[in-house]
């Protein structure tokens, strides 16, 4: 029984291990690109404008439109000659008709619609695109902000494993008479406000964890763990290079340079107004008194037409040509926030690089803090238990060693997260 009691447990421990699903970075943004909410309304919003592109495209192609009338008259028509009725018609009147058109010129209209469509159509692509760095971007930060959460109650349960010890030193030293109640009492308290700040960072790595479910698309209540990077490279970067990078590649010039071409297509369409409007067109119509409009005793049965129809507005009261400024005004304010977006662009590359650079120089400075905190706590803890330093010595020194351990996780993965928001700035996964 024994054994297979110790079976079961292991069979349990290997479901419940099994059960957890660890990510790796890559996987994780990945999986976040194939499954985001945000990602799949721009893919939605693309083929929108595929199809809007498509329509634009055969209003380019002749239509044919298709007519039919039936009515009954209550009396017979009929004309009057030499005092007499003449009857002039059937009291039941069928007439259907197919009419073909064709555009032939539109003062441009249409070609510039179909070109305004193709940009956006293009202008779509690089939302999803906007959206994939966004969604990665989201992803990195999240997942690092698990590993931090991680460390957060790794040094909280390190604090109160010390503290416990620190205490059961300071009830020994007290049932001896060495030490003072008050200085029992400064452990107790200590301790109590490590296991609340223990549990406070238990929450704050279950909540991080539910922010990336939520990214990936999960249960936000899914177990998931992911992978650690404990390291970082050395990287040197040019800000020149970066700004040009970025000047190339970030999505929202793409998008802002397309709508600038768009908004200068717009006043040629708006400008289409001025030209006169030709179309070709060709019908065939019948007209009887059946149903089907193939009987008629009083006029022909059958006929066809070919034409042409030109339409233009001659005077408009200046109505075309203030339509035309808007536009072209339009055309204005984009240019100055094209150029806008370019400075704020220069100065998030900056940005970025800067914050990155200081991580940098963090993770040195406290990963040396850290080893001197480390240290300090060892040599006052002991020089406590011999009666050298007092309880307020050592719960300082633990302080100091907890604030650095903060200090060194948070400039390490301060380094990924930057790394992540620079990426992003220059218009990279």
């Amino acid at each position: 029984m024994r054994k297979l009691l110790v079976l079961l447990i292991v069979l349990l421990g290997c479901q419940l291990s099994y059960s957890k699903e660890i990510y790796t970075l890559n996987r994780a943004v990945n999986e976040a690109i194939s499954n985001n909410y945000i990602i799949k309304e721009a893919i939605e919003r693309q083929k929108a404008a595929e199809s809007h592109y498509k329509s634009s495209e055969s209003s380019l192609f002749p239509t044919v439109d298709f007519s039919y009338n039936f009515t009954h008259l209550k009396d017979y028509p009929y004309s009057i000659s030499g005092g007499a009725k003449v009857r002039a018609g059937d009291d039941d009147n069928a007439k259907w008709s197919i009419t073909i058109t064709q555009p032939i010129f539109e003062g441009f209209a249409l070609i510039t619609q179909k070109q305004i469509a193709r940009l956006g159509l293009d202008i779509s692509k690089i939302e999803k695109e906007m959206a994939v760095l966004d969604v990665a971007e989201n992803t990195k930060i999240a997942y690092f902000k698990i590993l931090l959460a991680k460390k957060y109650l790794k040094v909280a349960d390190e604090e109160v494993k010390t503290l416990k010890s620190h205490l059961r030193d300071a009830e020994k030293l007290f049932k001896n008479g060495v030490i003072a109640y008050n200085d029992l009492l400064k452990s107790r308290v200590a301790l109590a406000n490590a296991i609340q700040n223990r549990t406070r960072a238990s929450n704050n790595l279950k909540l991080a964890i539910s922010s990336f479910n939520l990214a990936l698309r999960k249960d936000i209540n899914a177990d998931t763990d992911v992978v650690d990077i404990l390291e970082f490279k050395n990287r040197r970067f040019n800000l020149n290079s970066l700004i040009e990078k970025a000047l190339k590649n970030r999505p929202i010039l793409k998008e802002l340079s397309l709508k600038l071409k768009q908004a200068r297509l717009g006043i040629k369409l708006k400008k289409s107004s001025y030209y006169p409007h030709i179309e070709a067109f060709a019908k065939y119509e019948q007209k009887g008194q059946d149903m089907l409009a193939t009987d008629n005793d009083y006029s022909n049965q059958h006929n066809a037409m070919v034409g042409v129809q030109i339409e233009w507005n001659i005077f408009s009261f200046g109505k075309d040509y203030y339509a035309t400024q808007e536009q072209q005004h339009n055309v204005f304010e984009l240019t100055e926030r094209f150029n806008q977006m370019r400075d704020q662009v220069k100065l998030q590359v900056k940005s970025a690089l800067l914050e990155l650079n200081t991580a940098e120089e963090n993770i040195k400075t406290a990963k040396e803090a850290l080893k001197q905190a480390r240290e300090n706590f060892r040599i006052t803890n002991l020089q406590y238990q011999q009666q050298i330093t007092t309880s307020t010595e050592v719960l300082d020194a633990r302080s100091y060693l907890t604030q650095a351990e903060v200090n060194y996780y948070n400039a390490l993965y301060g380094y990924h997260i930057a790394l992540a928001k620079l990426k992003r700035t220059i218009g990279e996964k």
